[in-house]
């Protein structure tokens, strides 16, 4: 991990449409451990960490947009903070800004994909998680699948 070995995408569900269909979002993070939540600025303050992550839509509904989510630097809460500084909160997450939870009391982010390098073997691994049972889910990732 500390190599950046291993590479994970990630997919999620957001109301807000970005401006651009893709991009790069940097910010400067930080974290408040009694609330178990990062802060963004669009600079750098004492104690910030930078963060860095790409964005690009690969499904649209009426009301939501699927985002596929690569992160360049790994930080507390990064994409669930970094989205919602760019206004997109990530569905169902109350502590970042979405406006209702989910039934389930889930957030609408899934770890989609990882790929490494074993260590001993040399292979590359790849692993793909399931979708959550959503509808919403399967709408949206129904062209890609």
């Amino acid at each position: 991990f500390r190599n950046n070995d291993v590479h994970k995408t990630y997919w999620a569900i957001t109301q807000e449409r970005p401006k651009e269909m893709e991009g790069t979002l940097t910010h400067w993070l930080v974290r408040n451990e009694k609330q178990n939540k990062s802060y963004a600025y669009d600079h750098e303050i004492p104690h910030s960490k930078k963060a860095i992550l790409r964005y690009r839509v690969i499904g649209q509904g009426d009301r939501y947009q699927l985002l596929e989510v690569n992160l360049l630097t790994g930080r507390h809460h990064q994409i669930r903070c970094q989205l919602s500084a760019f206004r997109m909160p990530i569905k169902g997450d109350l502590k970042y800004g979405a406006k209702r939870s989910n039934p389930d009391g889930s957030i609408s982010l899934l770890s989609y994909h990882v790929e490494f390098i074993h260590p001993v073997s040399k292979e590359c691994i790849s692993v793909e998680s399931p979708l959550p049972d959503d509808p919403l889910w399967k709408k949206l990732t129904n062209s890609l699948l």
